[in-house]
């Protein structure tokens, strides 16, 4: 029985205020508003939304915490240009808890920002080798991806994502598949307005239903063996 309510107007406002707002003064005197609105909702949803994704992936991290599924609202801006310290942004991720997972592995990810909601599945940036891999695999087994991916012929909420490859692959795959065989690193998106669906407790049956539907993509990837 799922206990997450739907995020609150003050969600939004809180990031909204934190980009306009941006010192650690500012946020000392807010860190009260920051685990009611943000934290707390985004700790209901992880934890919600953990028993179905031990299903895709049982090795999944799912603890509802910071620096586990949760991202933090603070910046290292040791190696950054922007030397704002918190973000306006935040989210959680589901994925093996693995160091080299931003270029090694596939992970499911929800985003919220004052201007977009946005989720979905894919790499973060995938390593060379793994994308060489990923051709392999499918060359090895076009039916299968095609099988992967067959829930896009019926289901548009997902747009293909990433970078594309500056010279063209060859290829003798159809369409559909070649156009994820041509990208350097890719991934799922599914983008979104903030709208009454955000507020509502609707949306973990939507986040619950979309991770699903890209279950078979996932561990088509996950299995990605390299040589």
């Amino acid at each position: 029985m799922t206990v997450f309510p739907g995020f609150s107007k003050q969600s939004l406002e809180f990031l909204q205020q934190v980009k306009a707002n941006n010192s650690k003064a500012w946020f000392d005197d807010h860190r009260s508003d920051y685990e009611k609105v943000l934290l707390t909702p985004f700790r209901q949803l992880v934890s919600d939304l953990a028993p179905m994704m031990l299903s895709v992936d049982p090795n999944f991290e799912v603890r509802p915490a910071v620096n586990k599924t949760i991202s933090r609202i603070f910046r290292d801006t040791r190696f950054s240009r922007d030397k704002s310290l918190f973000r306006d942004a935040m989210w959680f991720t589901f994925k093996r808890p693995r160091k080299d997972w931003a270029t090694s592995i596939p992970g499911y990810y929800f985003e919220l920002t004052p201007r977009m909601v946005r989720y979905g599945m894919g790499f973060y940036s995938a390593a060379s080798k793994i994308m060489a891999a990923f051709r392999q695999k499918t060359d090895a087994g076009p039916n299968a991806f095609k099988k992967a991916i067959s829930f896009m012929k019926t289901d548009d909420r997902y747009n293909l994502e990433g970078e594309r490859y500056k010279r063209f692959i060859p290829s003798e795959h159809p369409e559909e598949v070649d156009a994820w065989y041509q990208m350097k690193t890719f991934y799922l998106a599914c983008n979104r307005r903030p709208d009454e669906l955000l507020f509502s407790k609707t949306l973990f049956d939507k986040l619950r239903k979309g991770f699903l539907l890209t279950a078979p993509l996932y561990r088509f990837l996950i299995e990605i063996k390299l040589d």
